[in-house]
């Protein structure tokens, strides 16, 4: 009899890894945030907005969560100053959601700390490192232009 190719050794050995480092990294970020003040989720969204402002709608999508939790997280980061809305110049209707300098410095000592993402993969040459990224990628259905943050709302 067939073994069912989601529940083969291997298949349930993978899953049960990704999930191992998946709450190892939240873990570490949520310790990261919290010397600063900030949620995990706060904390990944700021890390996210580093890398470029973009609109509500884009954050909720990368990192897989409701634009409604997305705006309560950016509210609460205005508040703090580390974020701002501005106007996009692309199209002014839309604002986009931007980090503050004092943001900016936040999320680089945020992943200053964050020693577990880092470390492991640094054991990796740079071709595991990019097998181990396409994998992923593929695994979740992404492009090459769509990053993942491991984050969610």
């Amino acid at each position: 009899m067939a073994t069912h190719p989601r529940t083969d050794p291997l298949t349930l050995d993978v899953i049960q890894l990704i999930g191992g480092v998946v709450a190892r990294y939240h873990e570490e970020y949520d310790r990261a945030a919290a010397t600063h003040a900030l949620t995990g989720a706060q904390a990944r969204v700021l890390g996210l907005l580093s890398l470029e402002p973009m609109p509500m709608r884009k954050v909720a999508r990368k990192l897989k969560c409701e634009p409604s939790n997305i705006t309560g997280i950016v509210d609460r980061l205005e508040l703090r100053g580390l974020v701002e809305r501005r106007p996009d110049p692309a199209d002014r209707r839309v604002k986009l959601a931007a980090p503050t300098e004092e943001g900016v410095r936040t999320a680089r000592q945020l992943r200053d700390a964050l020693d577990f993402a880092r470390e492991p993969l640094a054991e990796l040459s740079e071709a595991e490192r990019t097998v181990l990224r396409d994998l992923l990628r593929r695994m979740l259905g992404e492009d090459e232009a769509e990053g993942w943050t491991g984050a969610e709302g």
